[in-house]
């Protein structure tokens, strides 16, 4: 359970008192790295300028995965690094974390061939944690396995084995996580300032959000794990210093499982930009994505370009038999990946892998960027190892590579969609025992309980309609109108666990009804 808002804040008002470490950001990255720093015994702060995985962390492709693609461009090191973490993050969340088989439809017996030989040294490398072998299929099983796969010129296909998950519910259980191992977690808290003592930096000035009030927050060692935002807290820091981030969107579009009436997932290994594209299902729907295009600018809600969509729809239709179009898009969202900026050599920045850096600033601030969800838990530790000699604490071993995460139970029914909530699923229906209409759907088309509304808000730290219906609940990236039609009821319910008005409920509505319009294709 997260603590209530009033609670977390009232830990902080102490002015003597000094964390081990601080962290700013309460994304995937920043969230593993708390949960590290905590659950080793370090007295632990984090701060989100939004909601938790408000940013890319909520807009992933889904998967858990080594990374195909990175195995094509041969960098080994890596692709084994995240088979590792995807197996431990099986074991760690397997109420959230579950094996799919993806298929690769060749039309041609060299790719039959290639990818069959390629995906070999894919399962080779994640050894003992691999979930399944690779093995060459039939035209017929391709076509029985991928129904609606487009059969001309088809010779059959490749099977291999990932993982899927729920990005933003994983983020909201790290969340839950921390605070069982001892941090203090809070949202809607930024950073508008860094503290120093001389050179050094030895706080941060935050701002609570929702009232206005700042606070003088002092601790060890700071840790800028902010994503495509760490530039903002590099600039504080050294004001003119030369961007570390240079952000690139990746799109998504959602559709009808009708496109795709499978459990498989559908891999497409080779597209015009030299990507791979993936269509997923996930909560009865189909993800497909994604695009990598550069961007100058970075924001909390970055939108899809209409030539990205354009490029996933027609790339989709020449594989699938039922051609989408833009009028059965669903939902469409975009997420930034913090790629490096060009930089000059220098001895302060430890390249751990290409997946992820830590830099160090002479003011002792520390910086993680780069990553993906499936190796979050790896980052972490590097971090934190690297952090402890910043901070000047007893080294303390690592724990979370044995670590269950908040909702942690091997039983899962994937058919139901409360599946999401682990070992909290009955706790969540006890609120319908307490009040019936709580077992009312929050929308007639969908199975979202009223009572998962008021659970986000009590034991979750859902703050606005948008955090419930995007981040809680995923509504807004599965289907944007229908999440449109329960943002009324959604406010309604949140207003009376929060103690809110009316007015309120009217602004949380027509701002919700405006952030979801960028989910929405306009013909």
């Amino acid at each position: 359970m997260l603590t209530a808002r009033d609670t977390l804040i009232d830990s902080i008002r102490e002015p003597n008192k000094v964390w081990d470490f601080i962290v700013v950001g309460g994304g995937a990255t920043g969230l593993g790295v708390a949960l590290d720093a905590a659950s080793r015994g370090y007295q632990t702060l984090l701060l989100e300028q939004a909601d938790f995985a408000k940013g890319t962390s909520s807009r992933s492709t889904k998967l858990v995965h080594g990374g195909v693609r990175y195995l094509a461009q041969g960098d080994i090191g890596l692709v084994r690094e995240a088979l590792r973490e995807r197996g431990l993050l099986l074991r760690n969340a397997p109420h959230l974390v579950k094996n799919v088989a993806f298929i690769i439809p060749c039309y041609s017996w060299w790719d039959k061939v290639l990818y069959s030989l390629g995906l070999a040294v894919y399962d080779l490398l994640a050894g003992r944690l691999s979930f399944g072998k690779t093995r060459r299929i039939s035209k017929k099983e391709t076509i029985e396995r991928l129904p609606g796969i487009d059969p001309k010129g088809l010779r059959g296909g490749v099977i291999y084995h990932d993982g899927q998950f729920d990005d933003s519910r994983l983020a909201i259980n790290l969340a839950q996580t921390c605070q069982e191992q001892g941090a203090t977690v809070l949202n809607y808290f930024k950073v508008i300032g860094l503290k120093k003592s001389g050179a050094r930096i030895s706080g941060v000035t935050a701002e609570d959000i929702e009232t206005g009030t700042s606070y003088q927050l002092r601790g060890n060692a700071i840790i800028n794990a902010t994503g495509v935002f760490v530039d903002d807290l590099l600039q504080m820091d050294s004001p003119g210093k030369k961007r570390l981030v240079k952000p690139s969107q990746g799109v998504h579009v959602v559709l009808d499982q009708s496109f795709l009436p499978t459990h498989d997932a559908l891999m497409i290994p080779k597209t015009d930009d030299g990507r791979v594209l993936f269509a997923v299902p996930w909560h009865d729907k189909l993800v497909v994505g994604t695009t990598d295009t550069p961007l100058k600018q970075h924001s909390l809600e970055p939108v899809a370009r209409e030539s990205e969509i354009d490029f996933i729809l027609k790339t989709a239709a020449r594989y699938l038999t039922k051609v989408p179009e833009h009028k059965d898009v669903l939902s469409v969202f975009a997420g930034l990946r913090p790629l490096a900026a060009p930089q000059d050599e220098s001895s302060k920045t430890k390249e751990i892998s290409r997946s992820h850096k830590i830099i160090f600033s002479e003011s002792g601030l520390i910086t993680i960027t780069g990553g993906k969800w499936t190796t979050y838990r790896k980052m972490a530790e590097d971090t934190v190892d690297r952090a402890i000699e910043i901070a000047g604490r007893k080294p303390l071993p690592c724990k979370t590579k044995t670590l269950p995460i908040h909702g942690h139970t091997r039983t899962s029914d994937w058919d139901d969609h409360l599946y999401v909530y682990g070992s909290d699923r009955e706790k969540v229906l006890g609120l319908v025992k307490e009040n019936k209409e709580l077992g009312e759907r929050l929308h007639p088309a969908y199975d979202y309980l009223q009572a998962e509304v008021a659970w986000a808000v009590r034991n979750e730290m859902a703050r606005t309609v948008e955090d419930v219906l995007a981040r809680r609940v995923r509504l807004l990236f599965l289907d944007a109108d229908a999440a449109i039609e329960a943002a009324p009821l959604t406010a309604k319910l949140m207003a009376n666990e929060l103690g809110n008005d009316t007015a309120w409920e009217k602004e949380q509505v027509a701002a919700f009804t405006k952030l979801a319009q960028s989910y929405l294709l306009h013909s």
